[in-house]
């Protein structure tokens, strides 16, 4: 039996309330997305999501909180591969964003989240809806 995968993100928030993003490359071209990835096994959520954020951009991040959970199934619909997403945030972070794999992400962005670059990764979006909107979960994520 097939299951759906956990995927892991979290929304960075600096000091002037923008958030975030990476133009991405690769297998997620040419979407733009909060940083995350994949839940090894065994992983905790914030031993997962500061992994990630470190292999992707460089930042050291802090107390990250679960915020939100979406099931992602608009990119089923499309592709036929489901994710449920853990969402996290934090604003406590140490270092400035660079490009650590450039074969997966061209460039990373401070964006206003009202204001998302297009296109933009489904469970990006969701976890940022849910941001906005102060909510753990959003039905319509269809």
């Amino acid at each position: 039996m097939q299951r759906p995968n956990v995927g892991i993100g979290i929304i960075i928030q600096n000091a002037k309330g923008e958030i975030l993003v990476g133009k991405r490359k690769g297998s997620h071209s040419p979407f733009n997305s909060i940083p995350g990835g994949h839940l090894e096994m065994g992983e905790t959520f914030e031993i997962g999501i500061k992994k990630e954020v470190l292999e992707e951009t460089g930042l050291i991040i802090n107390k990250p909180t679960v915020i939100a959970i979406t099931n992602n199934l608009r990119t089923f619909k499309k592709t036929g591969i489901h994710h449920i997403s853990v969402n996290m945030f934090t604003d406590n972070f140490e270092g400035t964003p660079i490009v650590m794999e450039p074969e997966k992400c061209e460039k990373w962005i401070w964006i206003d989240p009202r204001n998302l670059p297009q296109p933009h990764f489904d469970a990006s979006a969701f976890a940022i809806e849910c941001y906005l909107k102060n909510k753990f979960y959003i039905t319509n994520q269809q």
